[in-house]
């Protein structure tokens, strides 16, 4: 099996980085968000943002939680695999990387639209292929060189958009408020709770980028994500409806249709003329570009994590001596140009799979945090979210879901022509045993006639089989009863592919193992003849030490150990054991 190499310890992220990360998917939203949500909330537009905001700081807290319970990186898929099974946490990590394929390429494809606007001298498609090019090797170099790019774009996004803003106070103040007044006295074509209900689904997509920060945790110093979660929260409540309420007071309504693919250019132009609306354009181009790059880094980090959970080629987890894996920023790099050469560039379809895709992840999260509730309650963890909370959060994802399949129905046949390939596949990498299984029988009964090509393909197929059955795993108990053990049985037969468990007890000196527990094993053992179960006893005191020298010892990855729940007497933290996981 190939481990990605141990040597490589790039220095972790401090907090303006990753922010930076993170901030510029989440405050590159109001280039597009603003106008749709004055399309469909008029003059109230900023209510349905104000409410975007509150959603969000039930997320924060939900996060915050599941997070901090399970430090470890992959988001809703890591959340979803320590507290259901692996099948249903790949379904959150598909929808994740399609959300991922979704920004790159849309953000690449806009930020080069912008670009153009400014220097209309090159074709756009060509554009966004050489910058998806560029945004690869910069990943490639390592994520400390890449944060510090995204941490120049942040703080020039950041600037840009301050003077903007100030820019229409100014013009606001110069001018009087006689648009605002017209706007506000003008009716708008619905109810106010329709228009309220359809600009607060259109605002949703302007939270993008909030979850990326749960892909890189391990990246990150200790105590800086939930900070990540905060100055994201920050940023969406102030930035947005600020931008809304300063656009209808010196834009009249009817003016927003038809710009608002370059809207914040349009209201610069408005306020403080050609040369404030190139800065808002170029500024729109890099911010764009640093959305790119987000998604390469999160991306880089759910997927990193699926493979050392054998969902993917062992290869991809092959590092560099920056401590990045190409392989796996190589296969994104290429998944996003076939996505860019089959849409052509359009920005409907993409649209679509990032609207459904985005908006599902959040949810699955919001599910796997009430999980966790459930099945981990004894596990440690930093904040606490109520129920109510997560329960109202989920809601409003859920109400956001529903309001953009009924604005836009077609987005979810687009939606579905990328998912169910998708999910096909992770499927199959999943159960490649029964495939590989289903193959022998296959070139069995095709080759029997061709008896070279017949032992030569059963040989192969076999030896895989005998490979992926081979990796033992361990799981840690306290001396358990024989229905716990039983549960760990059925966990590992459905989700894992071995032939191998050892069961290991750390005994403390002069402890003894109850004699029950012993009869219990061996009546487990008779129960299961088609596993290999090892039981083992050590002396010491369990905890990353004990885990760090059995993996080296055994040669067993530690994502490849599992454990219960701890109690909240546990002296450490998950994350210091090193990616050992909770299956019951």
């Amino acid at each position: 099996m190939i481990q990605p190499a141990r040597a490589n310890h790039p220095p972790k992220l401090k907090q303006l980085e990753a922010t930076a990360i993170c901030g510029n998917d989440i405050t590159s939203s109001c280039l597009y968000v603003s106008a749709l949500c004055i399309l469909y909330a008029g003059q109230y537009a900023f209510i349905s943002l104000l409410l975007v905001g509150v959603v969000l700081f039930f997320f924060r807290k939900i996060y915050g939680e599941a997070v901090g319970a399970l430090p470890l990186n992959g988001g809703a898929y890591n959340i979803l695999l320590n507290t259901t099974s692996k099948g249903n946490a790949s379904l959150a990590a598909c929808l994740t990387i399609l959300s991922y394929m979704a920004t790159a390429v849309l953000s690449a494809s806009e930020a080069m639209h912008y670009l153009h606007s400014v220097l209309p001298y090159f074709p756009v498609v060509i554009a966004t292929v050489v910058l998806l090019t560029f945004f690869l090797f910069l990943t490639i170099s390592g994520i400390k060189e890449s944060s510090k790019v995204s941490l120049a774009i942040f703080l020039f996004h950041l600037s840009a958009l301050v003077l903007l803003i100030g820019s229409g106070i100014y013009f606001l103040i110069v001018n009087g408020s006689s648009i605002a007044e017209i706007n506000f006295r003008t009716p708008l074509p619905g109810s106010i709770s329709n228009a309220l209900f359809f600009g607060f689904s259109a605002a949703m997509l302007g939270i993008t980028g909030f979850e990326t920060s749960a892909n890189f945790i391990e990246e990150q110093e200790a105590g800086v994500f939930p900070k990540t979660l905060r100055n994201m929260w920050y940023l969406v409540i102030i930035i947005n409806p600020l931008i809304a309420i300063v656009a209808v007071s010196i834009i009249p309504l009817s003016d927003v249709a038809g710009h608002e693919s370059a809207f914040l250019s349009y209201m610069a132009s408005k306020t403080g003329g050609a040369w404030l609306a190139t800065v808002i354009s170029i500024d729109a181009a890099l911010v764009l570009s640093g959305a790119v790059l987000t998604a390469f880094i999160g991306v880089n980090g759910l997927i990193k994590r699926m493979t050392l959970d054998r969902i993917f080629p062992q290869s991809l987890l092959r590092e560099n001596k920056k401590g990045s894996t190409p392989g796996i920023l190589i296969v994104f790099y290429l998944l996003c140009l076939s996505v860019l050469l089959i849409t052509a560039g359009e920005i409907a379809p993409l649209a679509g799979v990032y609207t459904i895709s985005f908006l599902s992840v959040m949810a699955f999260f919001g599910f796997g945090n009430l999980l966790l509730k459930i099945k981990r309650s004894r596990l440690p963890r930093p904040e606490y979210a109520a129920p109510s909370i997560v329960i109202t959060g989920i809601l409003g994802i859920l109400i956001a879901l529903y309001g953009n399949i009924k604005l836009h129905p077609e987005y979810l046949v687009i939606f579905l022509q990328y998912f169910i390939p998708s999910i096909l596949i992770i499927y199959i990498f999943l159960k490649r045993k029964e495939v590989f299984h289903y193959l022998l029988i296959y070139i069995n009964s095709i080759f029997d006639k061709i008896q070279k090509a017949a032992v030569f393909s059963r040989l192969q197929l076999t030896k895989e089989m005998r490979k992926l059955n081979k990796q033992p795993f361990v799981y840690f108990t306290k001396g358990d009863n024989i229905a716990v053990l039983n549960k760990v049985m059925l966990y590992v037969q459905e989700n894992e592919i071995t032939q191998k468990l050892k069961i290991v007890t750390v005994l403390k000196d002069e402890q003894e193992l109850n004699k029950e527990f012993e009869r219990d094993f061996q009546a487990l053992d008779r129960a299961y003849p088609d596993m290999r179960i090892e039981y083992i006893q050590i002396r010491g005191v369990f905890g990353p030490e004990i885990i760090d020298r059995l993996s080296r010892e055994w040669n067993i990855p530690k994502n490849f150990m599992f454990i219960g729940s701890p109690s909240d007497r546990f002296p450490h933290r998950l994350s210091d054991l090193g990616g050992v996981r909770l299956i019951i």
